[in-house]
């Protein structure tokens, strides 16, 4: 049997992101410390852990079949690479920051100006969009240091919180893209590695669904049960099973983490009790 071979990074909040996400997956990987490359006992799959920068590249090459992520280097390196699936993890944004001290009104300010980044291509192209051009200052790290030194008068780096760039006297001024871990397969691959490949990601997609719902179920007098039944998304229909108290059912779904509250509010509303909101492991459809 084929064993299908997934690079992730080799450090850093996305290699834990991306290990936890095939754990959920049901995945068991016999990894140690510092190894660049582990087996799963019971998935024909092979992890490879590599450098950020150098996974779309692997992609291309069908060094690898699947990669997790973050889709700000697939502008920058791997345009061309099929994305699967965006994962909602390992939130990101490519910026552009200049010094507090800087006077920015518009993106015209930047104009000629020497900015440092690890990101040339989505540079170039997004001042160009602009009819800009820029002295591009490619570094591979410790970006945010450079108009400190003198090496650029402004930067285009990741930006998570923020934290970063107000301790070096940065301020955001532009977003060019918002980035997300994503789910990315290299276009060599073979039919049989294909089917291992649909079977991952139908587990991550359950995976997901789970993690952004949650299972509710209450107490509601039977003559509130159709008002509950508009309130709450189902994925067919409502479980409605009748309690010992006359004129009472228990009302079991699954809802929307994002709207959680809104939909409490109105589930009491019409008439709930006894509301008890528990975690789905796996929401399999």
């Amino acid at each position: 049997m084929s064993t299908l071979k997934i690079a992730i990074q080799k450090s850093g909040r996305l290699n834990e992101d991306s290990i936890q996400i095939l754990k959920d997956c049901g995945i068991s990987i016999n990894n140690g410390i510092d190894q660049l490359k582990a087996e799963a006992s019971n998935f024909p799959l092979e992890v490879l852990y590599l450098r950020n920068s150098d996974i779309p590249q692997y992609l291309i090459d069908g060094v690898v079949d699947l990669a997790i992520v973050g889709d700000n280097l697939l502008v920058e390196k791997g345009k061309n690479i099929e994305v699967v699936q965006r994962l909602g993890f390992s939130k990101c944004k490519v910026s552009v920051a200049v010094p507090k001290t800087f006077e920015y009104n518009s993106i015209q300010d930047l104009s000629g100006l020497r900015i440092a980044t690890s990101y040339p291509n989505t540079v170039t192209e997004y001042f160009s969009s602009f009819g800009l051009s820029v002295d591009i200052h490619q570094i591979s790290g410790s970006v945010e240091i450079a108009p400190n030194i003198g090496l650029a008068d402004a930067i285009v780096d990741i930006v998570s919180s923020g934290s970063t760039l107000f301790k070096n006297n940065l301020k955001e001024v532009e977003v060019i893209l918002k980035s997300e871990a994503v789910l990315a397969v290299s276009p060599k691959v073979s039919p049989e590695i294909q089917k291992h490949i649909d079977t991952l990601k139908f587990r991550i997609q359950s995976v997901l669904r789970a993690r952004n719902s949650k299972y509710i179920l209450m107490n509601i007098p039977n003559d509130k049960i159709d008002a509950v039944g508009k309130i709450l998304p189902v994925l067919r229909s409502l479980t409605v099973l009748p309690l010992a108290q006359e004129g009472w059912s228990s009302v079991h779904s699954v809802i929307d983490k994002d709207t959680f509250w809104d939909v409490i509010d109105q589930l009491k509303e019409v008439g709930a009790e006894g509301i008890l909101v528990c975690p789905i492991e796996k929401m399999v459809l």
